[in-house]
């Protein structure tokens, strides 16, 4: 039996099994990223860049991005458990970049919470490479 992946834009009938996967995934998120809160403020900008993978009929994946006219950023790469390991993520970021380069994007960025081991090695196997920068956060 075959399934069939597809990277596509994020529609309003995904919310809920995006909320899910972001609940699954980022289970230790603090409180104030709330998933749905986070979805309708990305669809106010750059909806395009709001990607989901499916297989078969089964939402599996999520990327959020962004470009400010100087840097692109990776937000929310989320692969549900059972579909890791497929390619999920790989097509996501290939989507993403793709859609980013489209843009004149000409660097990417993300960030990987500290000891995500596996984050980083397929980070760094997409070619992205740990840079000597301090990252500062402040709440709003």
């Amino acid at each position: 039996m075959s399934t069939t992946l597809r990277v596509r834009s994020y529609a309003h009938h995904d919310e809920d099994a995006v909320v899910r996967l972001w609940q699954t995934v980022f289970a230790d998120d603090p409180p104030w990223n709330a998933p749905r809160e986070m979805i309708r403020r990305k669809l106010e900008v750059q909806p395009d860049l709001f990607l989901v993978a499916t297989l078969d009929a089964e939402l599996v994946g999520t990327v959020v991005a962004g470009f400010d006219g100087v840097r692109g950023w990776i937000h929310h790469l989320a692969v549900t458990p059972t579909a890791r390991r497929r390619g999920v993520a790989s097509a996501l970021m290939a989507e993403a970049e793709a859609r980013l380069r489209a843009l004149g994007c000409p660097k990417l960025n993300l960030q990987v919470r500290a000891g995500n081991r596996d984050a980083e090695a397929f980070y760094a196997a997409l070619g992205f490479a740990v840079e000597a920068r301090t990252s500062f956060g402040k709440r709003l």
